[in-house]
């Protein structure tokens, strides 16, 4: 049995407040009694897959749902994502005669770090907010959200009835078209107990690319620590509080033996920001001679809410972002790596083409159990836009 990581019961940022330590413990304990999701063989091929994305050498597609559903872990589901990932990097691949590495949001997606511990309804009820199905219910009642250890052994599950549809949807493609499983590094009692022995090292079972979000990057912090402590390629969401400092301080802490592939920040500043606080982040990373991978989130520093309360976000903005990232990037000698999108299959009507267009909106198809997702036509969109911006040079 692998021990739980010693700061997983100490630590708050963004963690639920569970109501029964004890059981909690005994959750951790199971989860560590449990087999690998992910061999460690597997993330030893990602890493030297995004080696070639730093090296200007191929281009980076992860997307999928802001937060899984635990109902949704279904092999009709599971196929459409699938199917979703695989068009749009052929659609990069043909584009652009370059490999993609296929990443998505998919098999452990399951939690969400919040901006507030509660919500208001309209009624003026207050709730404590959804942390997505590792955690709670979403049902707006009292006692569907309250925080269940329980749900983090059925993540787990979750998560491996989605790995078998991949590994069987694998079979009938070609080996360069895997698609990787990825989520946010951030239920500290879910990852650290499922924490392997790999290699002379220790990897994370759960996932084959982790990346560590906005609100839990400090590099002090024990999210930080966690992945300092595995050998998967990790990642880091850099928003509008990154400081160049920071981002040099994160790049030798993840990446101190300076490993191509090992390590890629995750843009998300917003399109009305990215001109002036993505430049001076490049520079200083640059400086370093740490190799990075750099990615474009375009949806997250975009959202907005609309006339009817509703968050989405614009179109427009997203593709203003990720033009913006572009040329940062060229213009430093440094290759856009790729897009990291919130998207789905289904025909939602969650984000709007225009700003403007928020006001008056009606969202018939909001789906999304937390933030709005690309539909198919506008992730497609963002992803042609993009190749037409790496093919110009």
């Amino acid at each position: 049995m692998t021990a739980p990581g010693p700061t997983a019961e100490k630590v708050t940022a963004q963690q639920p407040p569970w109501p029964d330590p004890d059981r909690l413990d005994k959750i951790r304990h199971a989860l560590g009694e449990r087999p690998p999701l992910i061999p460690p063989e597997e993330t030893g091929e990602l890493a030297r897959r995004l080696a070639a994305v730093q090296r200007g050498e191929a281009v980076v597609l992860q997307g999928g749902d802001c937060a899984e559903l635990f109902a949704d872990a279904t092999p009709p589901v599971v196929r459409r994502k699938l199917g979703q990932l695989r068009e749009l990097s052929a659609a990069i691949r043909t584009g652009l005669g370059l490999p993609v590495v296929t990443m998505g949001r998919i098999a452990g997606q399951y939690a969400k770090p919040r901006s507030a511990p509660y919500e208001w309804l309209a009624d003026g009820t207050r709730l404590p907010v959804y942390r997505g199905d590792a955690v709670n219910g979403a049902a707006a009642d009292p006692d569907a959200r309250i925080p269940d250890p329980d749900r983090l052994l059925t993540a787990y599950d979750r998560a491996a009835d989605v790995l078998s549809t991949m590994r069987n949807e694998q079979t009938a493609h070609d080996p360069a078209e895997r698609i990787f499983a990825s989520h946010e590094l951030l239920l500290l009692p879910y990852e650290s107990p499922l924490i392997r022995p790999a290699d002379g090292g220790r990897y994370a079972s759960s996932l084959h690319f982790g990346w560590i979000g906005e609100r839990t990057r400090d590099p002090q912090g024990p999210h930080i620590r966690l992945a300092a402590s595995i050998r998967n390629p990790v990642g880091v969401k850099a928003g509008p509080s990154a400081t160049p400092a920071d981002l040099v301080e994160l790049a030798r802490l993840l990446n101190p033996g300076r490993r191509p592939g090992r390590l890629t920040f995750i843009v998300r500043m917003g399109a009305d920001r990215i001109d002036w606080l993505l430049p001076p982040l490049v520079e200083a990373v640059a400086e370093t001679g740490i190799p990075v991978v750099w990615l474009s989130d375009p949806l997250h520093g975009n959202t907005i809410r609309s006339g009817s309360g509703h968050k989405t976000r614009s179109l427009r903005a997203i593709l203003d972002e990720v033009a913006a990232f572009h040329r940062i990037l060229r213009d430093r000698g440094q290759w856009p790596g790729g897009l990291h999108l919130e998207m789905t299959p289904e025909p939602v009507t969650e984000c709007v083409a225009r700003a403007a267009d928020a006001g008056t909106a009606a969202f018939p198809r909001f789906c999304s159990p937390c933030d709005p997702r690309l539909n198919p036509e506008q992730a497609a969109e963002t992803v042609h836009a993009f190749t037409s911006m790496l093919r110009a040079g």
